[in-house]
């Protein structure tokens, strides 16, 4: 927000939530990540969005919007379309005699509200929009975006079947209007829905096309198998991949911007029994790290990784299946790491993040760039912290450790289920042990939950079917804690509504398990006796909380759902 930090900070002082001290740091802090103050002290626990919401409602003399408590006229917040809503952050909600009731993030913006003033013909009355009014009034835009959607693809396929698809130049195919239509909408509406994955499969009689969101794939549209060629050359196209080779996989990538925001997507083609699947990740380059906070930490897990990142050595890594925030976690540390006293230098596949200061290098298997040539590089480069994208091969490992063990703080990810076994693992990809041992500060292992939408959360008494699935859980992801647990006598859930497309939830977070390596820990690593079995008890009993008890934690506290806990414990 266009507030001066100078306002900002007596405003904030007032409050005696921080002293000078604490905002010139979060002040210095902004300036050198190019952030908003007000988002720095936020991750830092000084204040709430909604209690910051309050003090900017006065500091602006404007009511705030509070859009999520609204019913929403498809109608007027149609007066702006979606394309200028996102890229200047503001939505119209009402009208009166006066003018349009409009929300928006910055009621400071004079340029903003003098162009929608020309652009409605109308005067605008400001409100102030918190992210989360923002956010919500702009997904109101899908009903008119699915009906959209549904019109183009309709009309598009029709179009499309008088093309001669069989037999016809692919390439020429790709960039009829009707092909064309049909993908950008795609995109589009993915983005649109926050989709992270976009599926195109092709059946024996239909092409379906499929959105994983909030980790839940959900079907869309069906489509003609007759255009399903011209569809995968068009994406080829985009994405830079050879329209005539449908025998092995290929993987491209597209830039795709909607409003403000830039995405990078990764498209993966793979040959199948009735012709090529495209699977397209949607990365929100624009996007910016999150606090510890913000990924679902609680206040003694953010104690013992700053604890463990302060280091000036040995390997930070975080564990756990494909598409659960591994990487936006190491981004988070990375962000908290950044200093102008230090070189941080990272190789990643792809760059999901732009960070300030930092090097970033893309791999490019091409021009013989993996993880392994690109780390012996960046050790060329007097670096003090590496990031590696991930670990999946020996040579990697050999690198990374060797440079954890010679004065860097290496940043990496590994694809195992739990915090414990990392250790086997590297052992496994032929580290010895007691190289693992010397240089392994921290493992966080960590799946992304539902959250449960805000809207319509409610209590419950939990049911004896659920206590029972509680403990036959608990006995298998922590046996020694069952003796001294205690079952929660009020979980939540969402009842389901407009906000959440009445599914009850909205948004993920993260739930984790974190090792720290002590002395003990080292020293049973190198034991001649070593099993995974072992070093979980000793981990337990050391202090470990299982990931299966940190969910259980904020499903006590109405984050997420136990229903939901268990589903991703057990993929």
């Amino acid at each position: 927000m266009r507030i001066p930090s100078e306002d900002l900070k007596a405003l904030l002082l007032e409050t005696s939530l921080l002293n000078a001290e604490d905002f010139n740091s979060a002040l210095i802090e902004a300036e050198r990540t190019n952030r908003d103050t007000a988002d720095v002290l936020i991750s830092r626990g000084f204040l709430t969005p909604e209690y910051l919401a309050q003090i900017l409602s006065g500091y602006f003399k404007v009511p705030l919007a509070e859009l999520g408590q609204k019913e929403l006229d498809e109608t007027v917040l149609g007066i702006l379309p979606e394309d200028i809503a996102r890229s200047k952050n503001a939505v119209v909600f009402g009208k009166t005699e006066r003018g349009i009731q409009t929300a928006l993030l910055d009621p400071g913006d004079l340029e903003t509200i003098s162009f929608i003033e020309q652009y409605t013909g109308k005067k605008v009355e400001p409100y102030l929009a918190t992210e989360d009014d923002l956010k919500y009034a702009l997904s109101q835009y899908r009903k008119t975006i699915v009906r959209n959607f549904q019109n183009v693809i309709q009309e598009q396929i029709r179009a499309a079947s008088r093309l001669k698809i069989a037999g016809g130049d692919l390439a020429k195919l790709a960039t009829e209007m009707p092909v064309v239509a049909i993908i950008d909408s795609l995109i589009s509406y993915a983005s649109s829905l926050n989709a992270s994955d976009v599926h195109l499969e092709v059946q024996s009689d239909t092409v379906l096309i499929r959105f994983r969101i909030d980790g839940i794939l959900r079907e869309v549209a069906r489509l003609a198998p007759e255009i399903h060629a011209a569809l995968v050359a068009r994406i080829k196209i985009l994405s830079g991949l050879q329209i005539d080779e449908h025998a092995k996989p290929q993987d491209g990538r597209i830039k795709f911007k909607r409003g403000n925001d830039v995405f990078d997507i990764r498209v993966a083609a793979m040959p199948t029994l009735y012709g090529e699947k495209i699977v397209m990740r949607l990365l929100m380059a624009s996007a910016k790290p999150l606090s510890f906070a913000e990924l679902g930490m609680t206040n003694d897990q953010v104690a013992l990784i700053e604890q463990n990142i302060r280091k000036t050595f040995g390997m930070v890594l975080s564990t756990g299946p494909t598409s659960h925030g591994k990487t936006t976690t190491q981004y988070s540390i990375l962000n908290v790491l950044n200093r102008s006293e230090t070189n941080i230098v990272t190789i990643e596949d792809p760059i999901e993040y732009e960070l300030r200061y930092v090097n970033q290098i893309q791999v490019n298997p091409k021009a013989g760039m993996d993880f392994a040539s690109g780390l012996r590089a960046i050790l060329r480069q007097d670096p003090n912290i590496i990031m590696v994208g991930e670990i999946r091969d020996k040579e990697t490992a050999e690198i990374a450790v060797n440079a954890a063990l010679t004065g860097h703080l290496v940043l990496s990810t590994l694809h195992t289920n739990d915090a414990p076994t990392a250790v086997p693992r590297l052992i496994d990809m032929g580290v010895p042990p007691f190289l693992v041992a010397a240089t392994l500060n921290v493992v966080m292992a960590q799946r992304l939950v539902r959250r449960i939408c805000s809207e319509c959360i409610e209590s419950y008494a939990p049911t004896k079917s659920t206590e029972e699935s509680i403990m036959i859980q608990l006995r298998i992801s922590a046996p020694e804690t069952v003796k001294n647990f205690v079952m929660p006598t009020l979980l939540y859930r969402g009842k389901g509504c407009k906000v959440c497309g009445w599914s009850g939830y909205r948004g993920r977070v993260a739930i984790f398990e974190i090792l720290n390596v002590d002395e003990q820990i080292r020293n049973y690593i190198v034991d001649k006796n070593f099993t995974i079995d072992g070093l979980r008890r000793l981990a337990v009993r050391g202090g470990l909380k299982t990931m299966f008890e940190d969910g259980l934690s904020k499903a006590e506290r109405g984050v997420t759902t136990v229903e939901e806990i268990l589903r991703v414990i057990r993929e």
